[in-house]
């Protein structure tokens, strides 16, 4: 299997993603393929002790980088020969299996939706990041891909999360929440008020397990598998986890080393306390799958390190080994309305 990188992208570019890269290579089995300026690249191979082009790695000359200045709906066809639009090309001519980025959202968005395409039937590609939750991770569809969406991207999105559950986390029949203001049918706005007679529908027709309206305080605790939001509430609901993660680390790490009596505790709980950070960090995930995409495109974070770039392309294989696009493209006659529903 071979992954594309963009080794241009990302806070960290060239090194983290180059260094990610090539342990990757070492330890998954996986070949990979560089995107980016052949000079930075071979200097950070180079620094990483790598004079010669190391087995099972190439690089695919690229003299543009798209920037978070750039225009993201334009970035990609401005910069034709960016990392970025380079790598998303040779993942449309079929030269990798998985695509991974750390560049702007916003550009890898638009670029894998106008190069590589959609599942055929597929209205909006959709960002789903696994959140640590009570019941161990739970996949947030949709974080950011789409700020303003229709009951049906709802409908999809729902069954898209639950394919990715069922095939990236192993569950078997996965919980379906839709993130809302309460818990009643009634709650929310025409929006989730439509999308939740949808997703009861789909729920009476055996597609899916509907598990009804989730709030937010509720949606780490009560352990649905996927949660389900517009990508405007849900890009605002993952950065409130991530800073609350934050706050809480800090707070853990002001408690510990406030005495010498928690100092000694600390001490004693120090493989615990690792434990706890491990679960909210991002690097042990890598990345975001584009769900709804044609083929495998695997979004890792700004300021991703190594190790986070090492998990994306951990990530990528797995999702292009485990048939959730064939999933998505076998079952969308399921997912699509006729005709849009009035919102009553």
């Amino acid at each position: 299997m071979k992954i594309i990188i963009d080794a241009m992208g990302g806070d960290n570019a060239p090194l983290a993603p180059v260094e990610g890269g090539l342990r990757a290579a070492k330890e998954l089995g996986v070949e990979v393929l560089f995107t980016g300026r052949e000079a930075e690249l071979r200097a950070a191979l180079g620094k990483l002790g790598h004079p010669e082009m190391p087995q099972g790695v190439e690089i695919v000359p690229a003299s543009e980088v798209i920037t978070m200045e750039d225009n993201p709906a334009r970035a990609f066809k401005d910069k034709k020969d960016s990392s970025m639009t380079v790598g998303l090309n040779l993942l449309k001519e079929g030269r990798g299996d998985a695509f991974v980025c750390a560049g702007s959202t916003g550009a890898l968005l638009s670029g894998a939706t106008l190069i590589i395409k959609r599942i055929r039937g597929i209205r909006r590609a959709a960002l789903a990041p696994v959140i640590p939750t009570a019941g161990g991770g739970c996949v947030l569809i949709d974080s950011g891909a789409t700020a303003e969406c229709t009951p049906e991207y709802l409908l999809q999105f729902a069954f898209m999360g639950a394919y990715y559950a069922r095939r990236f986390l192993g569950v078997a029949e996965p919980k379906v929440g839709l993130l809302n203001i309460g818990a009643e049918a009634s709650k929310g706005l025409e929006l989730q008020k439509t999308a939740y007679d949808l997703l009861q529908q789909a729920d009476a027709q055996g597609r899916i397990h509907f598990a009804g309206n989730i709030e937010g305080r509720e949606a780490v605790c009560q352990g649905v598998d996927v949660l389900v939001c517009d990508g405007y509430s849900g890009n605002i609901f993952l950065k409130t986890i991530e800073g609350t993660a934050l706050f809480m680390s800090q707070c853990l790490k002001e408690m510990f080393l406030s005495s010498t009596k928690t100092k000694l505790c600390a001490l004693a709980m120090k493989e615990q306390v690792a434990q706890l950070k491990r679960r909210f960090d991002a690097a042990e995930i890598g990345g975001t799958a584009l769900l709804g995409i044609s083929k495998p495109v695997i979004k890792a974070h700004g300021s991703s390190s190594a190790y986070a770039f090492f998990n994306a392309v951990r990530q990528a294989k797995l999702v292009a080994e485990s048939g959730i696009i064939q999933d998505i493209d076998a079952n969308v006659e399921h997912m699509r309305l006729t005709a849009e529903p009035s919102a009553q």
